[in-house]
This record gives structure tokens, C-alpha cells and sequence, in this order.
């Protein structure tokens, strides 16, 4: 049985794959800040190529799993799958332009407030409430975040900050639809928001500007990192709440560091790394509570 076709309504078993498989996610998406180091490109050009190879994967995936019930699949989605694959496009769109108009630090720190963000959303619309340990968990991962970018939080600008706070409820805002139509996949939806990133980005983008190795970059870049991480986010999300996967999904913020670290040598600093110690601790203890 594949992953995709679990049960509705998981056990015990399903939410601890499903919490598996937004780790995962995290890892994938982490690995943004490798590849923008390794391509020659502007933002938009990269948006498009990244979205155009991400919404193909997880397109190539629908079909090789479905078959010929694949447009099936797509139609099942409905209007609140539409509205999840809005949401996450904008969210893209809306992320890169705050990392233009104000710090990282403050994009990180608006993020990481996305547990709070979810359960919110998924308490006004659908009622579901979340453990207590995973609100502590959310908490101490939120101060994490705050110690890694503690010198350099708060430099930023307003219109940036603002376009980082839609982010982060259209984000939450994804994954309370995915949890709430759990019993439908909404993976046609995820390929449909890569397309629509491409689709939006086009029109400031140079696609024929790429070098020849830039554009294998870039197919690692869609599908190995976007397509891969929204594909494998959109999975894990059916099966487990939605501030728990935002939770999770913060995991990326200490690995992205990390990885470039390793990659390129780019040393964190004690902070980074302390905040970033914390939040892996906040995660790990969430899912080992969850565990019991």
C-alpha cells in the first residue's frame, strides 16, 4: 500500500510515518540555500525553472501511481484543493520578495511563529485542537529560532515583515486544507502551485539565460528540493496535524545552515548553532511525546 492511499482517519502507526515524512520534507526544502549558492541566476529566473521541474515531479509521480485515474485524481481535489495550491504559491512569491525588502532574520522569526499560525486556523475551521506538549514544543522552537537570528532580528522593514506574515498564514493556511480533506490526495494540488510559482514568476524571469550546467542545477533544484519537499509535506500533512507538521517543518531552518556549512564551508555562528540545537531538541522531544 502506498503512502499516499492511507487510511483517513490515522493510527498511531500513520501519524508517526506522517511525521517521518514531513522530517523529510524538511531535509529537502533545507537544501534551498546549497542550490541558490550554486546557481548563477536572478531570483525570478530560478523561481520559474524551480517550479516548472517541481510541479512535472510531482505531476510525473501522480501519474505513475494512478495511472489512468490520474485526471481522476486531479478532479477529486475540489475548490479547497485550488485554494491550497494558491496558497502555497503565493506563500513562495510572497517569501522571496520579504527576503528582498527586509532581513532574513525577521523572515525566519515571522515563520517560525507558524505553529500558532496553524492551530489558530484549524481551531476557527475545523475545531481540531492540539496537545499541550505540542504548543510547549512550538514555543521552545520559536525561542530557538530567535536565538539564531538574535543579531540581526528587528534590522528589517516593514512592507518585507508584512509580506512575511502572509507567507506564514497562507502557509498554515495550506495545511489546515490538506489535514482537513485528508480522505482526498492533494498532491494534483501541490503540482498545480508549483506551475502556478512558475506561472507568476515568468513574466520577470530570463529562462533562456541559463548555462548549460546551471540548467542541471536547476532540474536538481525543482525536483529534488521543491518538488521532492512539497510532494512528501503534502503526504505527511494528511496524516498528522497541521501545527505539528509546521512544528517539524521547522527543522529546516537550523539544517539549511547546516548543510551550506558542510557543503561550502560556511561556518554558523555559536548562536546559529545554539538556537538551532534547540530547536532540533524541541522537535525530537514533540516526537517522542507523540511516540508515547
Amino acid at each position: 500500500m502506498s503512502v499516499a492511499s492511507l487510511p483517513a482517519v490515522p493510527g498511531q502507526s500513520e501519524a508517526w510515518r506522517g511525521a517521518v515524512l514531513i522530517l523529510l520534507s524538511a531535509v529537502a526544502f533545507s537544501a534551498a540555500g546549497f542550490f541558490t549558492r550554486l546557481i548563477d541566476a536572478d531570483a525570478w529566473t530560478m523561481l520559474f525553472w524551480r517550479g516548472l521541474f517541481g510541479g512535472l515531479f510531482i505531476a510525473g509521480y501522480v501519474y505513475w501511481r494512478d495511472g489512468a485515474d490520474a485526471f481522476m485524481t486531479l478532479r477529486r481535489i475540489g475548490r479547497l484543493g485550488l485554494l491550497a495550491a494558491a496558497c502555497s504559491a503565493v506563500a513562495t512569491i510572497c517569501f522571496i520578495n520579504a527576503l528582498r525588502q527586509t532581513t532574513v532574520a525577521d523572515v525566519l522569526v515571522i515563520n517560525a511563529t507558524a505553529p500558532f499560525v496553524a492551530a489558530a486556523i484549524a481551531w476557527a475551521w475545523t475545531g481540531e485542537r492540539e496537545r499541550r506538549s505540542t504548543f510547549v514544543a512550538s514555543s521552545v522552537a520559536l525561542l530557538g529560532v530567535v536565538v539564531m537570528v538574535v543579531d540581526a532580528a528587528g534590522s528589517g522593514r516593514w512592507l518585507g515583515n508584512l509580506l512575511a506574515v502572509v507567507m506564514t498564514v497562507l502557509i498554515s493556511a495550506m495545511m489546515v486544507v490538506i489535514r482537513r480533506q485528508r480522505a482526498v490526495c492533494m498532491l494534483p494540488a501541490a503540482s498545480l502551485s508549483a506551475f502556478l510559482c512558475a506561472l507568476l514568476a515568468w513574466p520577470l524571469a530570463e529562462p533562456a539565460s541559463v548555462s548549460g550546467d546551471d540548467f542541471g542545477y536547476l532540474i536538481l533544484f525543482g525536483t529534488l528540493q521543491f518538488g521532492l519537499g512539497l510532494l512528501l509535506l503534502t503526504l505527511g500533512t494528511r496524516l498528522i496535524s497541521a501545527t505539528r507538521s509546521a512544528l517539524i517543518g521547522a527543522l529546516e531552518t537550523p539544517l539549511a545552515p547546516a548543510l551550506v556549512w558542510l557543503a561550502f564551508g560556511e561556518v554558523p555562528s555559536l548562536m546559529a548553532c545554539i538556537g538551532g540545537l534547540i530547536v532540533l531538541g524541541a522537535v525530537v522531544a514533540d516526537l517522542l511525546v507523540a511516540k508515547e
